[in-house]
């Protein structure tokens, strides 16, 4: 049994948004609990140069939507980067898992082999469909959700491993 482009990308997506989320109330509820101001957690950042906390949810949820956009060849849907607080980033989460729902599974069908081109400022990169999931959208994903996860840790939310791969 093979899997699909769409099971190792969008029900991914899917289940990592349902932890973050999870993570993001975990932080709230820290920060209520101890007096922090909401900001802290939202604008902390591991180094100058790397995006905040609010930042790593924003690209979580590009990478997942340009992920059906690319191979899947569905529509974009517009999300500025306007989330200040934690109901923004919830709202966000929430936004991106229904677009992610709506991709059809047939959608990435047969799209292994596709051309996707990934324009950055500096550089046009190409990949197959697969390459693109698996060498890139999958790793960059996690990337942003796990930095995320390292911020509210590091501000002292009591997450762990379990909280990150969630419980299911």
């Amino acid at each position: 049994m093979s899997i699909s482009l769409h099971d190792a990308s969008i029900a991914v997506f899917i289940r990592g948004f349902a932890n973050l989320s999870a993570i993001l109330e975990k932080g709230r509820a820290y920060a209520d609990e101890n007096g922090i101001d909401h900001a802290e957690l939202l604008e902390a950042r591991l180094y100058p140069d790397m995006a905040p906390l609010t930042g790593q949810i924003q690209r979580a949820s590009d990478t997942a939507r340009f992920t059906a956009v690319r191979v899947g060849q569905v529509e974009p849907v517009a999300m500025p980067d306007t989330e200040v607080s934690f109901d923004d980033l919830q709202a966000r989460i929430a936004a991106t898992v229904d677009f992610l729902k709506a991709v059809p599974a047939d959608a990435m069908y047969g799209r292994e082999d596709a051309h996707v081109e990934l324009k950055t400022p500096t550089a046009s990169i190409d990949f197959t469909g697969t390459s693109y999931v698996l060498g890139f959208a999958a790793p960059n994903f996690y990337f942003h959700v796990t930095t995320a996860y390292a911020l509210l840790r590091m501000k002292g939310v009591p997450v762990g491993k379990l909280d990150f791969l969630g419980r299911r």
